[in-house]
């Protein structure tokens, strides 16, 4: 007897489907709708809120790229900030020095600029583990903005470098700050939607088998050091094109806007997030712009003094860091996927009874 299985006409649908949009298609897709979605929340809501927007986008960018070096591959940096303070005064330089150059140039080159500082770092670090790793690229933060005081005429010392980006083309009749947006959150979707590429390809496995156990990844053929020194060079691209975007949208660049408090704070939003996941890197951009506007909004409330009300969104921070952690240790990210299971499982009872 010759038994015949098929699958339902909707299960081959389905394959059909997903042969037919690719990785890179349904991501490019995800990223326009995610794009439209931004532009409509501009025009619905006021400048303050647009500016809340576009710096949640480069700081997930940043999230993004320290989620792939800390949370896939296991390499704890310290100095995340140092890869957003060379951005972003290359940014500034550029536009200073070259201004014929255009906008697009200006991030390439801030995303280059980080990505071999990246490389460099990479290198110096591929030996390193555990606290020796975390207190070298520490002192990668400390580090570069105290050359802002070494080299003042020509990184402007501790006022920075201001500078004005005129790019809003002529006859557009949107505010220049909703463009900025919207270049802001164009941009970190395109690096958005490489670096899930990467994280979902080959390299992407590498990091994660290096992340587990070093050893096995290197009797399996991969190059562990030399897997190591691309996770970092893909993180610090990110970073540098975070902080091009930053000082793009702020129109300055000042070492004390990257202190070692920076590097801590993105390295929380990684677990805050959810360590791993890009995913939780929203989650923990998200967290990291509204959580201080609401601790600088209950200081005004409250009128505490200035030293107080300063740090106040760092301790606020770390209260909710401690309290989420304790309860979903996977972070936002984890959490909603245990509340995703436990939504469905009652569904699974239900069929199978």
């Amino acid at each position: 007897m010759t038994v015949r299985t098929s699958l339902p006409e909707t299960s081959v649908a389905t394959v059909k489907q997903k042969r037919v949009l690719p990785p890179l298609l349904r991501h490019v897709l995800f990223a326009l709708a995610a794009f439209a979605l931004v532009v409509v929340l501009t025009l619905v809501t006021d400048e303050f809120t647009n500016l809340r927007i576009a710096t949640i986008g480069y700081y997930l960018i940043a999230v993004a790229g320290l989620t792939l070096l800390t949370g896939l591959t296991g390499q704890v940096s310290l100095g995340h900030g140092a890869f957003m303070f060379i951005g972003a005064y290359t940014v500034a330089l550029l536009v200073r020095r070259v201004p014929t150059f255009p906008l697009w140039a200006d991030l390439l080159l801030a995303s280059a600029a980080g990505g071999l500082a990246g490389l460099l770092a990479g290198a110096a670090a591929a030996r390193l583990r555990g606290p020796y790793l975390a207190g070298a690229t520490l002192a990668l933060a400390v580090g570069l903005p105290a050359l802002t005081r070494r080299f003042q005429d020509f990184l402007g010392g501790s006022n920075g470098l201001s500078f004005t980006v005129h790019s809003r083309p002529a006859g557009i009749g949107v505010p220049e700050l909703r463009w900025q947006t919207w270049i802001v959150w164009l941009s970190v979707l395109i690096a958005l939607v490489l670096v899930v590429n990467v994280v979902r390809g080959k390299l992407g496995r590498n990091f994660r088998a290096v992340r587990d156990d070093e050893v096995a990844a290197s009797l399996s053929g991969i190059a562990v050091g030399r897997t190591k020194i691309l996770a970092f060079l893909i993180s610090a691209v990110c970073g540098g094109l975070a902080g091009g975007l930053q000082a793009f949208l702020l129109g300055t660049a000042a070492p004390g806007s990257f202190t070692p408090a920076l590097s801590l704070s993105l390295l929380a939003a990684v677990v805050l997030g959810g360590l791993g996941s890009l995913w939780g890197a929203l989650w923990g951009a998200v967290a990291l712009v509204y959580f201080q506007a609401w601790s600088e909004d209950l200081a005004d409330a409250l009128h505490l003094n200035t030293d107080v009300a300063n740090n106040l969104p760092l301790a606020v921070y770390g209260v909710i860091l401690i309290v989420v952690v304790l309860a979903f240790p996977r972070g936002i990210q984890g959490g909603f996927r245990r509340l995703r299971t436990h939504l469905k499982s009652p569904r699974r009872k239900e069929g199978e009874s």
